[in-house]
């Protein structure tokens, strides 16, 4: 939280790399598209960073923790869209494939941050 700058977190980084990944991948599917997939996984993937950049900024480590779950869940979600992608053939699995690492590295950040926090919590109510 106020420890560093949430710019210097290595998840937030990350989330942007896959923020810009996506905005690479969209311009791949179809016009038929461009209002519906498209749109979603665009603001899927700027939820990520967002959310990660606003809980780090927010009061109270339960409040972070809130925030890096809604970022998990944005992942998930563009996990899903991406896949969705695939499997109507707008792109193939080497075009996602960048995407799709990313959002793995991503997802399995946040969980363990998310338990991190947790476990400090933990500590903090027993003290």
């Amino acid at each position: 939280m106020g420890w560093q700058h949430y710019k210097e977190l290595i998840v937030w980084q990350k989330a942007m790399l896959l923020t810009d990944e996506i905005y690479t991948l969209v311009k791949l599917l179809p016009k038929e598209e461009l209002f519906a997939l498209s749109d979603q996984m665009r603001r899927a993937a700027v939820s990520i960073p967002s959310n990660i950049a606003e809980g780090h900024g927010r009061q109270t480590e339960k409040e972070y923790r809130q925030f890096l779950s809604v970022a998990k869940g944005s992942v998930c979600e563009l996990e899903t869209q991406i896949e969705i992608g695939v499997r109507q053939n707008y792109f193939t699995c080497n075009e996602a494939h960048a995407a799709l690492s990313l959002c793995d590295e991503v997802r399995k950040m946040l969980t363990t941050m998310i338990l991190q926090q947790s476990q400090n919590s933990k500590l903090t109510a027993q003290n």
